[in-house]
């Protein structure tokens, strides 16, 4: 239990520093650590990362690096396709998808599945070079909003399927489409995934019993961890948080993958 909390405190300074990241540790370490579903993981994963994330980006919205009109104009398909999917579409998986000989395609690997691939190609994506808006007023004005949309929607339905915040989702989109700085990016991520997190979560109500304080002192950790992350986050340049974020993906998604398909 106590190296269960210490990397919850762990994640809640990634979480502050890259603006993401989150759920790529939480659902892990709650799979492959405390046993947990991954269903009821996805679950935990909700509230921690989207407290977090909430007490962490109104840091950065005091320091002018939050993007409050794009954060929302993102969250609102996104957390419709959330909650969608929380409530209706993984509930109605069976839980035994596809058979073929001593190969059994099960809702959960097609959950843990799918998180892994996701994390590469959002890996991928962040460690290719691309050319940024330095000037924070320049890039808040040139945010084409219709993609923003479109990307909300599609972050929504994928995050809603493997229930996490969608750091690694929306750090990808927010830098290399956009085009926005580092650190405007994750103060902008870190507004959605609050959104994102705790709509979600309100479409598992009912369908878990949740363990209350389980869930409540792992909370404690994890603000603990973001207060620290706020303090770090003043220190260091944004742009070596990019790599460091892509790294950190990369990794994860390549661990879970293969113990995925060495498992089954």
């Amino acid at each position: 239990m106590i190296f269960g909390l210490l990397a919850t405190f762990f994640i809640g300074i990634l979480l502050s520093l890259l603006g993401g990241g989150g759920s790529i540790l939480t659902v892990p370490l709650l799979v492959y650590y405390f046993h947990i579903p991954p269903q009821l993981a996805t679950a935990y994963s909700l509230v921690l990362v989207g407290a977090a994330s909430a007490v962490a980006a109104a840091d950065y919205y005091r320091r002018g690096l939050a993007k409050l009109d794009t954060a929302l104009f993102f969250s609102f398909p996104s957390f419709v396709m959330v909650f969608l999917t929380r409530r209706f579409i993984v509930p109605a998986l069976p839980t035994v998808l596809w058979q073929s000989g001593g190969f059994v395609l099960t809702k959960n690997l097609l959950i843990m599945g799918v998180f892994a691939v996701l994390m590469l190609l959002a890996a991928l994506s962040m460690l290719r070079k691309r050319e940024t808006v330095d000037d924070i007023e320049t890039a808040r004005r040139r945010v084409p909003y219709w993609i923003i949309f479109l990307e909300g929607l599609l972050v929504g339905l994928l995050t809603g399927f493997v229930g996490v915040g969608g750091g690694f989702l929306i750090i990808p989109v927010l830098t290399a489409f956009l085009r926005l700085p580092m650190k405007l990016a994750v103060g902008t991520s870190l507004s959605i995934i609050a959104i994102n997190s705790l709509i979600g979560f309100l479409g598992d109500l009912g369908t878990h019993r949740i363990d209350w304080p389980f869930l409540g002192e792992m909370l404690v950790f994890t603000l603990a961890g973001v207060g620290v992350g706020a303090v770090l986050s003043r220190r260091v340049p944004g742009g070596r948080l990019r790599p460091a974020f892509g790294y950190l993906t990369l990794a994860m998604g390549t661990w879970i993958l293969i113990r995925e398909i060495w498992l089954h």
